[in-house]
């Protein structure tokens, strides 16, 4: 489990693995808020509390324009793991089943790689579209895509324990606690 990283005015900035927090500890850089009482850094002469919230000291800025390019972790994220023509969750898919990354507008037609041309779509449904716009194939989208908020598409793929969500929707709302994967370490 990582350690969720603040800004010095709590914004919630990322995970980071545990060692690297505790090095920014070390170097005075940040400060430790939440620990994992169950483990610990342990060296011959000295013993860490394993961080699970730190907070740096310094305020570092973060660019607010920040547009995330599409991947196809972040896609089905956004489309909440479901293909957008039949429905279907990734977790009905059998056998050679897959979610793809579906063009509405395919390439070979002009179409890009753009949030707003994207939508996940299971293997048969992909299949069955081929080369065509969605209503030359008979088919309809579920939900219009669009690019989806920077908060929400960050920390929806990301793993977080219950403490780590608390400093999230402090800063965000409870909005952004809705797509959170929560992992097993309770806090």
């Amino acid at each position: 489990m990582g350690c969720l990283a603040l800004n010095a005015s709590f914004e919630p900035l990322t995970i980071i693995p545990a060692r690297r927090a505790i090095r920014l500890v070390l170097d005075q850089k940040a400060e430790i808020l939440e620990v994992d009482k169950s483990r610990a850094f342990r060296s011959p002469r000295t013993e860490l509390p394993f961080p699970t919230v730190i907070r740096l000291v310094r305020f570092v800025q973060v660019p607010r324009r920040f547009r995330r390019q599409v991947t196809n972790t972040f896609l089905f994220a956004r489309d909440e793991y479901t293909c957008q023509y039949c429905g279907r969750h990734r977790g009905e898919l059998k056998g050679r089943q897959f979610l793809t990354r579906d063009h509405i507008l395919p390439l070979s037609r002009g179409g890009d790689n753009s949030w707003q041309n994207l939508v996940s779509s299971c293997s048969p449904c992909n299949n069955r579209k081929g080369d065509r716009l969605p209503a030359e194939a008979g088919m309809r989208l579920l939900s219009e895509p669009r690019e989806p908020n920077y908060v929400r598409l960050v920390w929806t793929v990301r793993r977080v324990t219950p403490t780590q969500a608390r400093y999230i929707k402090m800063f965000y709302g409870s909005e952004a606690l809705s797509t959170l994967t929560y992992s097993s370490i309770q806090a």
